[in-house]
């Protein structure tokens, strides 16, 4: 036994039928001739691709329209408007106003006291003084306050005690009792008789009002002449009713007007009968 045939392994009967099936179905296709192929399918024609923009408007290919004569003119100049003030430039503006806002907690007290001294002379102007303003009640005593009313009420019982030769404390209360009982009075018939006024603001009025018998008490305590103080207490009764006169009467309907005014007259006509009276 020869090299090659030791190496030579038998095959399989299974494997050797295999191999002859595969060979007789190439030996048949040879034989046949060449197989016809089937041309492969033309390719699709390439597709339009669309542009994509991020701006929502298409761009146009038209030429750009050439500038008119209207845009070719230079813009007018706006002036830039004023800068605004700081606040350490112009003064600052409060609630009330122009000026720096008012504060009467720290401020002194001399500067208080004179504040309120000047609004009781204006306040005293308005009603007491002749001016344009007093025929017009709703102009006139806006700013109303009731220290004026009291420290006249306050100062016509002072002088009436004064003027009196005995008991000076009891004088002094009965003339303070009457001059501010008969202020709330006079003020509350005013507001049932339908008069469209503030209750505080007729307070300060009548107050004010007193001013006039103020000065004659004062000039009856210097001369103590019977006729003087009739002559002096007639004139300032009637200033003090005139000073009263346009505030309360257009308070009330016109044809309530006597019943309005009668009251305080009343009252005035009490206060200088007790000038006249104290010796």
């Amino acid at each position: 036994m020869s090299h090659s045939e030791r190496d030579t392994v038998p095959l399989h009967p299974s494997s050797q039928s295999d191999i002859d099936e595969i060979e007789n179905l190439i030996n048949a296709s040879v034989q046949s001739g060449p197989t016809t192929v089937l041309p492969a399918k033309p390719p699709s024609p390439p597709r339009a691709s669309i542009p994509v923009s991020s701006s929502p408007f298409i761009t146009s290919n038209l030429p750009p329209p050439a500038p008119s004569a209207a845009t070719k003119q230079k813009p007018s100049s706006v002036p830039a408007p004023p800068p605004i003030p700081s606040a350490t430039n112009g003064p600052s503006i409060s609630p009330s106003g122009f000026g720096p806002p008012l504060n009467t907690l720290t401020e002194p007290v001399w500067d208080t006291v004179k504040r309120d001294l000047s609004r009781i002379v204006s306040n005293l102007k308005l009603v007491v003084f002749p001016n344009p303003y007093r025929e017009d009640p709703g102009k006139a005593l806006r700013d109303w306050d009731l220290w004026g009313p009291f420290f006249f009420i306050v100062f016509l019982g002072l002088t009436l005690s004064w003027s009196a030769s005995v008991k000076k404390s009891e004088v002094f209360a009965v003339a303070f009792a009457v001059l501010a009982a008969g202020a709330v009075i006079l003020t509350l018939n005013v507001l049932l008789l339908g008069g469209h006024i503030i209750f505080f603001q007729s307070l300060s009025l009548l107050g004010y009002c007193l001013f006039p018998l103020d000065v004659g008490a004062l000039i009856c305590m210097v001369k103590d002449n019977v006729i003087l103080k009739v002559v002096v207490v007639s004139v300032t009764l009637a200033w003090s009713s005139w000073a009263a006169y346009p505030f309360m009467s257009s308070a009330v309907n016109p044809r309530r007007k006597a019943l309005a005014l009668y009251p305080v007259f009343l009252l005035y006509v009490s206060v200088g009968f007790l000038i006249i009276a104290i010796d």
